[in-house]
Formats: C-alpha cells, sequence, structure tokens
C-alpha cells in the first residue's frame, strides 16, 4: 500500500506505482508529494544540500512487522520541467522519478554500486512500458 500525503495541486494516479511497488516489496511505503520549496528543506536538514531536487528516499534501517519500507518525497515542479524537456506525460516522469525512490529504499544506490540501481531501473521501465529518458539522462 502507498500512504500519500500529497501538498500540492496535482492529482497523483497511483496504480502504476502501486504496481511497481507490489512487484518489488510487500511493504506498506510513505509517499510525500511536494514542491520545491519544502523539498529544498528537506535536502538542507538531511543532505546538507541547500537546493531544491527531484526526488529524496528515506528508507527505514530496522524491520519489524507491518512496519514501512521506508519514505519517499517528490518535487512536483521537478516533474513538471522534466516532463516537458523529455517530452512526455506528467504521469510518467513521477512515475519514473518514483523507481527511482523506491530502489533506493530498497537499497540501491547509484552513488556506489556498479550500475546495479541502473540496470533495474532500465529493467522497470521496460516492463512496466515508461519512457527510458531515466536511463537517457543517468548514463
Amino acid at each position: 500500500m502507498i500512504d500519500i500525503d500529497n501538498s500540492t495541486e496535482f492529482e497523483i494516479n497511483i496504480s502504476t506505482i502501486e504496481k511497481i511497488t507490489d512487484s518489488l516489496t510487500n511493504k506498506d511505503v510513505e509517499l510525500l508529494v511536494v514542491k520545491n520549496d519544502e523539498i529544498q528543506a528537506l535536502n538542507k536538514v538531511h543532505r546538507n544540500i541547500d537546493k531544491p531536487t527531484d526526488v529524496l528516499s528515506f528508507p527505514l534501517d530496522f524491520d519489524f512487522p507491518d512496519m514501512p519500507l521506508g519514505s519517499i518525497v517528490i518535487s512536483t515542479d521537478f516533474v513538471e520541467e522534466k516532463a516537458k524537456e523529455y517530452g512526455h506525460s506528467f504521469d510518467e516522469e513521477f512515475t519514473l522519478l518514483y523507481i527511482h525512490g523506491i530502489l533506493h529504499l530498497l537499497g540501491y544506490d547509484h552513488e556506489v554500486d556498479n550500475g546495479e540501481h541502473r540496470n533495474k531501473e532500465e529493467e522497470l521501465i521496460k516492463e512496466f512500458n515508461l519512457p527510458d529518458s531515466l536511463i537517457v539522462r543517468n548514463s
């Protein structure tokens, strides 16, 4: 299940991200949908980077029964911008960022791994018929 907290004007279609989540884990995920100012504040506090970003992930480092996997925060300002830039829909871009975020919750880390994160993203993008712009821009 995805527990969504949307503080934006956008209606978020969660049907595809629910399918993606169910294909990867039986744990719940908290999803916060925000604007750039909110994600910038979180980025500053948690990563000491004082600028907005597209997606943040906060995995829970312990595993108790019925505990969620963690939290994902997505900025709709970035979603809008990248969807226009790469010529696909808001929902497709949102889903691409969600994939990136949930893989971080599952322990993937493109900053230190040997391409496993990118490979898993590519696999999910193909499986769910999403645009491959995430792969292209992160290569």
